[in-house]
């Protein structure tokens, strides 16, 4: 059993975007009711943590998008664009969430824990370096990884985006960077438009973009063939210090914002592979912190699926979460059609060893 921890706090609750808004409170307390139970919650560690300070968010964002962000702390009602509401909570909530992830990297780090998996609301990978938007606020991962760089002086990270949209923010971030490799599977054309196959980064960073633009309908098997094919032999080429994983389960077979046909087996396969990578090059160091999901059984199924790969139990929760002997061999074996990923193979070997 590894030392999984579970980065979760009431104060995400209070993120409250309106009753009609997608990213709804109830998004996590699908999950947390699960975690509740002693058969669940067992498996987990806990740590407390606190939020992150202006001067870390400020690793990745302008002096005046943390200003803009903070104006609406105490309002009932406010809105960054026309798709990101906040809150009175909503700020507190935000500095929180990129708390959680700057101590689970700390903590893997000391060896306290083995992985982490950040349940935090509001989410990030859309946040740009002066602009709130997608739902996002602060850049959860990217400000995470600068701060890594900064206070732990890693020299290669690697951030693997799995969630529907594309994490325009977090390439932004990165894109003239060598220090960080950014990878994205993603439904494209959709929001927010970027993530083409040809954006691979540039100047020193060129070539540490690595996009797999999808077209909508890939499931387990697609995305298996990803991670098999592409994803873990980049990481072993790479060799990353620490892997940080976007988990959004808006990919879910059934999400209302989505076209992709992902279930349970599909992100646990997912994470078993990034789970035995992370032990091959970097000690197992690997945290995941969510993002989107808009599916409230996806984001149940989804959400343990991930945490019982982490952890290496089973998860009696009756529900579909732990992968099968049978249909873990067909996932490993799958050699499913799947065009972007070999057009995205042929350009990530113009730099890696693939």
């Amino acid at each position: 059993m590894r030392k999984t921890a579970v980065y979760r706090d009431d104060l995400f609750l209070q993120h409250q975007p309106g009753y009609d808004h997608p990213e709804s409170p109830e998004r996590l307390q699908v999950i947390f009711a699960e975690l509740d139970r002693e058969q669940v919650g067992g498996h987990f560690l806990y740590p407390g943590f606190d939020p992150a300070s202006l001067d870390i968010i400020g690793l990745n964002h302008s002096k005046t998008l943390l200003r803009r962000v903070a104006e609406t702390s105490g309002r009932d009602h406010d809105f960054l664009d026309g798709d990101t509401r906040t809150s009175a909570d909503s700020y507190d909530a935000a500095c929180l969430a990129v708390g959680a992830l700057i101590d689970g990297i700390s903590r893997i780090e000391q060896g306290e824990i083995d992985n982490a998996f950040c349940l935090v609301r509001p989410p990030g990978h859309h946040a740009e370096y002066d602009q709130s938007m997608g739902f996002c606020l602060f850049n959860n991962v990217a400000i995470a990884a600068r701060w890594a760089r900064k206070e732990l002086a890693m020299k290669r990270i690697m951030i693997i985006d799995w969630d529907l949209h594309h994490g325009n923010g977090t390439q932004h971030s990165f894109y003239e960077s060598d220090q960080v490799l950014y990878l994205s599977t993603h439904q494209y054309p959709y929001y927010p438009g970027t993530g083409a196959l040809l954006e691979t980064g540039s100047g020193a960073g060129d070539g540490y973009t690595v996009n797999v633009p999808l077209a909508g309908g890939q499931g387990d098997m697609e995305f298996a063939r990803i991670y098999n094919e592409l994803v873990c032999p980049l990481v072993r080429d790479y060799k990353p210090e620490l892997i940080l994983v976007s988990c959004g389960f808006d990919i879910y077979d059934g999400d209302p914002l989505g076209a992709m046909r992902v279930t349970a087996d599909g992100f646990a396969w997912m994470t078993r592979k990034l789970v035995e990578v992370a032990g091959e090059v970097c000690d197992g160091k690997l945290l995941i912190t969510l993002e989107g999901g808009y599916n409230l059984t996806g984001m149940r199924d989804g959400a343990l699926a991930v945490l019982a790969e982490l952890c290496g139990e089973k998860i009696d929760c009756g529900h579909p979460v732990n992968l099968s002997a049978e249909n873990a061999a067909a996932l490993a074996a799958s050699g499913i059609e799947c065009s972007p990923l070999d057009q995205a193979m042929q350009i990530a070997k113009n730099y890696w060893q693939l």
